[in-house]
């Protein structure tokens, strides 16, 4: 993937940020790596998501950590978005929110229990919450390495919420999903619940919707061309 069209999807998922309600102002983040070429694309410091262009878009070197072809400051979150990346071969999208709910279990230190098929689906696990720490150099990176668990999500005590994902796009995805399953255990627990599913039948669910849920199309073929008088 060339840098330009890094740049393109990842300033679309820092909008669709704002477009479902995740973040305030300028808060949160969304970033894109090219393992290839080893950069990654992060939004901007403290710019709003309806300015936001492509050509914003901050270009930093994965192993340097150093801004490239960019004209702005990059987040002040790039020493997590780094951390995460060198440590998470698979991961190629990262979004960090303050989302209401979300953050609201981040603000209790609460996991999300594991109390929703769609919480099975998506993560396969509760959501865990890493106790507090500073954002003083790469503090946060490192504590969500080590309290994460198997799922690609992990609340920050008295913060907010990290996703990750294959790409910039998934890791929104997952961001959404988190912030509707937060919403709904958070009233479940005010009915004297959540009940939680047994870690078997999270597996099930996960499994299913990983390897059995939605299309497989058959792939193209080329057009067959019809000539006058065939």
């Amino acid at each position: 993937m060339d840098l330009r069209e890094l740049r393109e999807q990842v300033c679309l998922a820092n909008k669709l940020l704002a477009q479902h309600g995740l973040v305030c102002l300028h808060s949160g983040n969304v970033s894109g790596l090219d393992r290839e070429s080893g950069r990654l694309v992060i939004k901007p410091s403290g710019v709003d998501y309806e300015t936001l262009t492509p050509e914003d878009m901050v270009a930093v070197e994965l192993v340097t950590g150093k801004v490239v072809d960019s004209r702005l400051r990059p987040s002040v979150d790039l020493p997590h978005h780094l951390h995460l990346y060198r440590n998470l071969p698979g991961v190629q999208g990262i979004t960090h929110t303050h989302s209401t709910y979300a953050t609201a279990w981040a603000a209790a230190g609460r996991a999300i229990p594991l109390c929703l098929t769609p919480i099975a689906d998506h993560f396969g696990a509760e959501i865990p919450c890493a106790p507090y720490v500073d954002n003083d150099g790469n503090n946060i990176g490192q504590a969500i390495i080590r309290y994460r668990n198997r799922a690609p999500a992990i609340l920050l005590a008295n913060h907010g919420a990290f996703t990750w994902g294959p790409r910039a796009i998934d890791s929104v995805k997952l961001a959404i999903v988190l912030e509707d399953v937060a919403k709904k255990a958070f009233l479940a627990a005010q009915l004297g619940g959540p009940l939680t599913i047994p870690p078997d039948e999270a597996r099930k669910w996960y499994d299913r919707y990983h390897h059995g849920y939605g299309q497989i199309l058959p792939p193209r073929t080329p057009s067959t061309v019809t000539r006058p008088g065939n």
